[in-house]
């Protein structure tokens, strides 16, 4: 198992990220909220794993705190949940905000996410409520606007809207990224749309 790994940022294409340790470079697959913490390529990472092996692929999956990984691993606990939904989940939602999503019961929250619809939303809600019993209360409770709901909510709706343009959704993610990055203090989806459109343009 594969705990952690701290090397050097070569590269970043949402949703992977290039890091080379001692002359090996691993790819591993991130979500959004670990990709607007990264630093510059060329600049010293650690990253908490999560390593899956399976029959046709080893996958590496990486995560910059500590807690949004503890959260992958519990949603990999639900029935009908792998590894690539649990990504797009905490790309969504933060941690924290997951918690509170799911002591709340907040369905459309859940379903707002790519790829899950209400079954899975409930599934969620009633596998996860009592594995979230020691989640601190206090991390749920206050949530920092950076990677919130409504930052979440926002590269969303921009990532669906583009889209629905006809983009692919790792182009749709890359540009948004890249926009955020570059223009942080963008609040509404409609200018992240127009950003993101003529980034690629």
């Amino acid at each position: 198992m594969i705990g952690q790994i701290r090397g050097v940022l070569v590269d970043k294409k949402p949703p992977d990220v290039l890091l080379e340790v001692n002359g090996i470079t691993y790819e591993i697959q991130v979500p959004l909220s670990t990709l607007y913490q990264l630093p510059e390529v060329g600049k010293q990472l650690l990253l908490h794993t999560h390593f899956v092996v399976r029959e046709d692929a080893q996958l590496l999956y990486g995560f910059y705190d500590a807690k949004d990984k503890a959260m992958f691993r519990a949603l990999l606990k639900v029935n009908g949940v792998g590894p690539k939904m649990a990504l797009a989940i905490l790309s969504g939602i933060a941690a924290d905000a997951l918690v509170r999503t799911i002591r709340n019961n907040d369905l459309s929250a859940l379903t707002s996410v790519s790829g899950v619809g209400k079954k899975t939303a409930e599934r969620l809600i009633i596998e996860m409520r009592d594995r979230l019993d020691e989640w601190s209360t206090a991390d749920a409770a206050e949530l920092p606007h950076a990677g919130s709901v409504t930052v979440s909510k926002m590269t969303r709706d921009a990532e669906t809207a583009l889209i629905g343009l006809g983009y692919k959704p790792q182009q749709a993610a890359r540009s948004i990224a890249l926009v955020l990055k570059d223009n942080p203090e963008v609040a509404e989806s409609e200018q992240l749309i127009r950003l993101a459109l003529k980034s690629m343009g």
